[in-house]
């Protein structure tokens, strides 16, 4: 912590690092900066609250590889702050940085969060509905903008069940380029026509154009990605009603 922080606010700073590294299933370092001082905290507010981490690990063997996050100032419950945790009375905005590792990646895509989400999923082909269940997915990330990934899924239509694999290259957004599809090849199956390739194609802008995200309750934006070899970085604005457990 620096030397020009106030007493209490190391206080608050070094509780609030020994809360979240408990609820954390591991990390290599945490930094929390509660910006306040004690006038403030017994009257519920405080400046801001900075996050800086490296080797995150929480539910579901999600990691993240480095996280710096700041917060706009909040209302918080000053009995709860006096102990180190940090109770929101009033939904605060934050910014954040997060850097994602390939291999890191990989490993939340096989955890049942992620695989819960991917599950049942619909197509509308031609007037028809056309299930779409993900069943395995890799991601690569070989640099110079482009993500690329590997996938079989389980396509459900007209009463009959098939498998499908298929590789493809996309580029992100960016703000001067819409998402960009470089290539998609299938790899497992007897193929899919063009009115399905179309629906899963549209399905995957869908998603990757949500407007927000909603996690616990956090609802996130994406604002800004970059793709290196073998990394993600997420710039992310963020609305929290409550820090998530």
């Amino acid at each position: 912590m620096p030397d020009e922080q106030r007493l209490e606010e190391q206080f608050l700073s070094q509780e609030a690092e020994r809360v979240v590294s408990n609820q954390l299933d591991k990390v290599e370092e945490i930094d929390i900066d509660v910006q306040t001082d004690l006038l403030k905290i017994f009257q519920g507010q405080a400046d801001g609250v900075s996050v800086s981490g490296q080797g995150l690990i929480i539910k579901e063997d999600i990691r993240v590889q480095e996280i710096k996050l700041q917060t706009d100032s909040i209302a918080i419950n000053p009995l709860s702050a006096l102990f180190g945790q940090i109770e929101l009375n009033q939904p605060v905005n934050t910014t954040a940085r997060v850097v994602l590792i390939e291999a890191d990646i990989n490993r939340a895509l096989t955890s049942d969060l992620i695989r819960s989400k991917a599950k049942n999923l619909e197509l509308k082909v031609d007037g028809e509905i056309v299930g779409f269940s993900l069943q395995e997915i890799q991601i690569f990330l070989p640099g110079n903008g482009k993500i690329e990934f590997s996938a079989k899924v389980l396509l459900k239509e007209m009463g009959n069940t098939r498998p499908l694999g298929f590789t493809g290259i996309i580029r992100p957004r960016t703000h001067s380029q819409p998402l960009m599809l470089e290539g998609f090849h299938c790899t497992q199956g007897e193929g899919i026509s063009i009115e399905l390739g179309v629906a899963i194609m549209q399905k995957i802008k869908e998603l990757v154009n949500l407007p927000s995200l909603k996690w616990e309750d956090v609802v996130f934006m994406i604002k800004d990605l970059e793709v290196e070899k073998g990394i993600l970085t997420l710039m992310i604005e963020t609305q929290m009603k409550q820090i998530p457990s």
